[in-house]
């Protein structure tokens, strides 16, 4: 009899610990779990952070490249534009000094004098 309640008794005790190990593996599985779960989320931020960063420059180079090609295309209509408002300006003072020529009654050149004995 007493053979027999030892036997019985180390099989409840192997049961036991059997149990509290594998609850402590598997304790130790779902921690595990969850830190490789937070690892990934902080190597997603990373990589979307990255992602962003990358996108960013990229935005911000063809914005450059847009830019520089808008300046590029915009300096010849500039010159010619340039050069026409000068051609304008010309003619506008060849055209102003005609009409100062030619606006009194008597057309040639006037000289102001002072009249005698008016003084002011």
């Amino acid at each position: 009899c007493g053979t027999q309640n030892t036997e019985a008794a180390m099989f409840i005790q192997a049961w036991w610990r059997g149990t509290l190990v594998r609850r402590t593996l598997l304790h130790a599985a779902l921690r595990a779990c969850i830190i490789q779960r937070w690892w990934k989320q902080i190597l997603m931020k990373l990589v979307e952070k990255r992602k962003r960063l990358a996108l960013d420059f990229y935005v911000h180079q063809e914005w450059a490249v847009v830019k520089l090609q808008s300046w590029v295309r915009m300096w010849p209509i500039r010159v010619r534009y340039c050069r026409l408002l000068h051609s304008v300006r010309i003619i506008q003072i060849y055209w102003r000094w005609h009409n100062c020529r030619t606006r009194g009654f008597i057309q040639g050149d006037y000289i102001l004098k002072e009249r005698p004995g008016i003084m002011t």
